[in-house]
């Protein structure tokens, strides 16, 4: 009698492989964090999780890789719906609304992402393999922002003496890490504040040209 074939189900697999796959990005954060760039290793953050320094290299092949995991985990935000996604899903045709998500979203983001992109950038000047990585970090944020103003444009939300290309400076600027940097790490500020500042300073940019 020939027996029946299972079909193989690699759910629970995929389940753990992503599983470790966070841990190591969360392993690796917290040691940036705690001894810098140069002093973690792929062997450090492997032994964290208690796993081979190969299983890393599968995963991660440097640590670059692992600083752009981090990058990448904390640009999507809470939740299971990335932060990206919605920013997209906001209504463009309400300023004060779209303003107002945009702030919320920055608050939620900026306390996770900038500490990174400031430990990068700082790095960068004694390790030139995150060069390129810095470059590409700085040129995602700064497309992700001029889209963002072509919104504000074909909206209708742009005065006659504001172009797109200045449009997309300004939220170039107040999406920087180092305006949060400034204002709540140095500064202490709350977060709130920090919400309401990008806020009001892009709601008075955009304010209406008196007639």
């Amino acid at each position: 009698m020939t027996g029946v074939k299972r079909r193989y189900d690699g759910t629970a697999r995929r389940a753990k492989a992503e599983q470790l796959g966070q841990a190591l990005i969360a392993a690796a954060w917290r040691q940036f964090q705690a001894v810098g760039y140069a002093a973690t290793t792929i062997q450090t953050v492997a032994e964290a999780c208690g796993v081979s320094v190969e299983s890393v290299y599968r995963r991660f092949p440097g640590k670059p890789a692992l600083v752009r995991a981090v990058v990448d985990q904390a640009l999507r935000g809470e939740g299971p719906i990335p932060a990206e996604a919605r920013s997209d899903e906001l209504p463009s045709a309400d300023l004060e609304a779209l303003l107002s998500g945009w702030g919320r979203l920055s608050a939620e983001i900026a306390p996770r992402v900038a500490p990174v992109l400031l430990l990068v950038r700082e790095a960068a000047a004694q390790h030139p393999e995150l060069d390129d990585l810095v470059h590409e970090l700085d040129e995602n944020r700064r497309m992700r922002m001029t889209d963002n103003a072509g919104r504000l444009a074909s909206a209708g939300h742009l005065p006659a003496s504001v172009s797109v290309s200045h449009a997309a400076d300004l939220l170039w600027t107040y999406s920087s890490p180092e305006i949060y940097d400034l204002l709540v790490r140095r500064s202490g500020w709350s977060v709130e504040m920090y919400q309401d500042f990008i806020v009001a300073g892009l709601r008075g940019q955009l304010a209406p040209e008196p007639g």
